[in-house]
């Protein structure tokens, strides 16, 4: 279901004049954490993948985040994946939730300990979180939305994150950051 959801948002997202870059832990070589980026003394002896994506992820004016309910949390996947990057690749810059489950909570368990992980990474998100409940009934396998709630939903989103990832920007970029 995972994948669905991402060509979804990432279609909304392209659609709204984004550049996007998915990042998906089944297809990334990210092994269990041992050992995270800013742990290495010298980039350059950090596996190339991990230091490229850093630079993606650092260049990024916002984070999406799609999630499954996992347990009623984070799927250790995902977890494990943004834990390889240090605070610093998230800072000031706004995120936002995409979350889904085959039940009728939408996932939104997940979509609360997520909120409080990128609190943590310095990547605080929008209020709108976008929660799709039966998600096998709401998007067919090649991410198309099979009900009418599903664009406008994504577009409420995007809306919201674009306008807090604009003024993130423009205050980077005229205050800088704190140290």
């Amino acid at each position: 279901m995972g994948l669905r959801v991402a060509k979804f948002i990432v279609a909304q997202l392209e659609e709204a004049q984004h550049n996007v870059t998915l990042f998906d832990p089944q297809e990334m070589p990210a092994p269990l954490l041992q050992k995270p980026l800013h742990h290495y003394k010298d980039y350059k002896e950090a596996p190339k993948w991990l230091v490229e994506a850093d630079l993606k992820l650092r260049a990024a004016d916002a984070v999406v985040v799609v999630s499954a309910e996992y347990n009623h949390s984070i799927p250790p996947a995902l977890s494990n994946l943004m834990d390889h990057f240090p605070l610093s690749s998230y800072a000031y810059k706004p995120s936002a939730i995409v979350c889904y489950s085959m039940g009728p909570f939408g996932g939104m368990r997940a979509a609360m300990s997520l909120r409080c992980m990128l609190g943590e990474l310095g990547c605080i998100s929008v209020s709108n979180i976008f929660g799709i409940p039966v998600v096998q009934n709401a998007i067919d396998p090649d991410g198309k939305p099979t009900n009418e709630y599903m664009v406008p939903g994504a577009k409420r989103l995007i809306a919201q994150l674009d306008w807090h990832a604009h003024a993130m920007a423009t205050h980077r970029a005229t205050a800088g950051v704190p140290n």
